[in-house]
């Protein structure tokens, strides 16, 4: 049987495609801009945890990103991290065009240009608690005629209960707040090229109903930019270097410059793919994934290497996905990330 090597560099196949530098140089202006433009401070993005959704879904902060694969994807994270822990499920797709089929028809789909996603989440960190639900659409407009290029919009609804546990010493009451709010973003996405930017909580935490100071909703505003490359170093073994970088902030840049920048490294070596995202430069961290046919497993973990081990818990993710391409006759494409 034919194995098309190399499926995480296209929507359809391999192929070499110019990059549109001038769309991106845009694009990172308009965040620049906007990273700069407001005051407020110690912004979260919501959900915060599990981390490793930056890695295996991204597109629950860019929401342009839902639908880019040519297959829909499901996945579930576990989250866990001395007394806090999170779960985040999650499911994307590109709707297909319906067709007749025939046995001898061609196995390759074709699509709209609406994506489609979801996802909840569960947060729980002393004292608060978040549990949340969105609801993705997106609109992807292909650029060039071998449909390798495409430049999509998305936006996410979400619905937000923020739990607040109280203090019983300080006499402090419980609260808790319904959060309506919504991300937006655009995305530019090639065989070899990927960039976009994003905002979430666009409507930030409205209006604090906690009148006494007493607490402060941990849900701002953020905004994201999201880039990468995929360079091939073996198309024989399916074998390709991803370096990716993710700038992230609120209304207001950190006194520490460096912590805005995220960045990240994939190596994919056939059905096996490590790396690691620093996403704290004061810690260590990596992840694996293994993929089998129509599913993957991944796993990340991040350590604190200034402090004894005894004093930092270990931060311990792990992840299970399914995907489920559009063929449904002929060759089988199950070599999906």
């Amino acid at each position: 049987m034919y194995k098309q090597p190399l499926h995480i560099l296209s929507r359809h196949g391999m192929g070499k495609n110019k990059v549109s530098f001038i769309i991106c140089n845009k694009w990172l202006i308009i965040f620049l801009v906007t990273l700069v433009s407001t005051n407020t401070l110690n912004a979260q993005p919501a959900p915060c945890n599990p981390i490793s959704y930056r890695i295996f879904n991204p597109f629950v902060f860019n929401p342009a990103i839902a639908g880019s694969k040519d297959f829909s994807t499901a996945g579930l994270i576990i989250s866990n991290y001395g007394k806090s822990n999170a779960q985040l499920a999650t499911i994307n797709t590109r709707l297909s065009k319906t067709r007749n089929e025939y046995f001898t028809s061609p196995s390759n789909p074709e699509f709209t240009n609406i994506g489609l996603g979801g996802y909840f989440f569960n947060e729980l960190d002393d004292p608060t608690h978040n549990i949340g639900i969105g609801a993705t659409g997106s609109y992807h407009l292909q650029l060039t005629k071998d449909a390798l290029s495409y430049f999509s919009v998305g936006i996410t609804a979400k619905y937000i209960l923020n739990m607040y546990a109280g203090n019983t010493e300080l006499e402090n009451p419980s609260i808790n707040t319904y959060i309506n709010n919504f991300d937006a973003g655009m995305y530019y996405y090639n065989p070899s090229f990927y960039a976009g930017i994003s905002a979430t909580n666009i409507l930030d935490r409205l209006e604090n109903p906690d009148s006494l100071g007493i607490y402060n909703i941990p849900i701002t505003r953020r905004y994201f930019f999201y880039g990468g490359a995929k360079i091939i170093l073996s198309r024989y073994h399916n074998i390709l270097l991803e370096p990716s970088l993710i700038i992230t902030s609120g209304d207001s840049i950190p006194d520490k410059i460096i912590e805005i920048f995220k960045p990240g490294l994939k190596l994919y070596a056939g059905d096996f793919c490590i790396g690691t995202y620093l996403n704290d430069f004061n810690k260590i961290s990596f992840f694996g994934q293994y993929k089998y046919p129509r599913t993957y497993l991944g796993a990340y973990f991040e350590l604190a290497y200034k402090e004894p081990y005894y004093k930092q818990p270990l931060l311990v993710e792990f992840a299970l996905g399914i995907n489920i391409s559009a063929v449904k006759y002929g060759t089988s494409r199950s070599y999906h990330w």
